[in-house]
């Protein structure tokens, strides 16, 4: 029996760093030198500065939740912008500059917890959440397997020799995972939107793959791939599936997988509802009026998950990123009685030490007189029974 607050029994041994195994490969000496080599800057200009980054039919119809109101994040060149803030587009010597400035301190591994794969794979009953790294959540419900923005590689990259490496292997293999019924995505960074993991998610199931919910012109990525079963949505639509009403929101941030795709496709956090439960996925963001407004429209939300890592430096990183007094003041904003951390320990994509976002989380829960359970940080792996939500 799982119990919500201690984890699941696992059958397959732990990952450890160095490894041959391709999905969880962790190779090459680390170093903190301040100096950024050639190829480090190459990673720079091509990694960061441009994404840090028809075979499917999409058969559902799309409801908008608000009519009445213009589309104002669409600009008239056919790019993007936030509600409340323009589009992020910062130039390259920006970039430079934090890189050529920046001191950061060595990455951290985190251990592994111990669950059941196997439970995973048969559960129908009992409502589960199991962090397997950085965005990645299983969420189980009334029989309906969830998995938000699935990253299983080794690098949150378009190559396999470079880019940010994953620190802590997934706490779930994907070969572990149940079949999958609903999958959002909620931008198309690299760490967030991984075309190997999306690969396999849909080869292992290719009889019955996943429903790929994903942002505005998202899905034109997934028919160059030739996999079907995808649904994208703008800020204010929704539809229906399985017995949930699954909703886009607006959050802030922006999109790019390339030097030449900036904020051409949409971002968006995902609000599911089902008769008897709510969940938000935020995804990556920065602050915004929008989770006030989130709130007005879903609220109480009863669990949330809400990044609070990769938000150093604040000069750079604010706009996009939320640090965790800005992740409690989200939770606050869209009256979550539950919410999570994600978006930390996985990838070394920002300044502040890996380990630091669950410290500053609990400070600023009791600055804001918030209890620790309120709001909880899950190890890597780690699957809880959703019970609490009841009470």
């Amino acid at each position: 029996m799982l119990h919500h607050t201690t984890a699941a029994v696992i059958t397959r041994p732990k990952f450890k760093i160095k490894t041959n195994d391709q999905m969880s490969i962790y190779q090459g000496d680390i170093s903190s030198s301040k100096k950024v080599s050639t190829r480090n800057l190459i990673w720079v200009v091509i990694i960061i500065l441009t994404c840090v980054s028809s075979t499917g039919v999409q058969t559902l119809e799309a409801r908008s939740d608000t009519q009445s109101l213009p589309p104002k994040h669409h600009l008239p060149d056919g790019t993007f912008r936030n509600n409340h803030h323009p589009a992020i587009n910062k130039p390259g010597s920006d970039l430079l500059k934090w890189w050529w400035n920046r001191e950061r301190s060595g990455p951290v591994s985190f251990p592994l917890v111990n669950n059941n794969p196997k439970f995973l794979r048969n559960n129908k009953l009992v409502p589960t959440i199991t962090w397997i790294g950085h965005a990645t959540l299983l969420i189980q419900y009334d029989g309906l397997n969830i998995l938000t923005d699935p990253h299983f590689t080794e690098r949150a990259s378009p190559f396999k020799f470079i880019g940010p490496r994953r620190f802590t292997p997934p706490g779930l293999a994907l070969t572990d995972l149940p079949r999958i019924d609903l999958v959002v995505v909620s931008h198309n960074h690299y760490d967030h939107l991984d075309e190997g993991t999306i690969k396999q998610l849909y080869s292992r199931q290719a009889d019955q793959p996943p429903r790929f919910f994903v942002p505005l012109r998202q899905k034109k990525w997934f028919d160059n791939l030739g996999i079907p079963n995808v649904v994208e949505l703008d800020w204010g639509e929704n539809t229906d599936y399985k017995g949930w009403r699954v909703h886009a929101v607006p959050t802030q941030h922006w999109s790019g997988r390339s030097l030449w795709d900036r904020n051409k496709v949409l971002w968006a956090g995902w609000v599911l509802e089902h008769p008897s439960f709510s969940f938000l996925f935020v995804g990556d963001t920065g602050y915004s009026p929008d989770f006030a407004d989130i709130g007005k429209r879903f609220g109480p939300i009863d669990l949330a998950a809400i990044p609070i890592g990769a938000y150093e430096p604040r000069w750079f990183m604010s706009e996009s990123h939320v640090n965790p007094e800005e992740a409690v003041n989200i939770h606050l904003d869209i009256r979550a009685r539950y919410s999570v951390g994600i978006h930390w320990g996985t990838f070394q994509l920002t300044d502040e030490p890996m380990d630091e976002p669950p410290v500053r989380l609990k400070q600023a829960l009791k600055q804001s007189d918030i209890p620790q359970d309120r709001f909880f940080v899950m190890q890597h792996g780690e699957t809880r029974t959703l019970f609490f939500i009841e009470n």
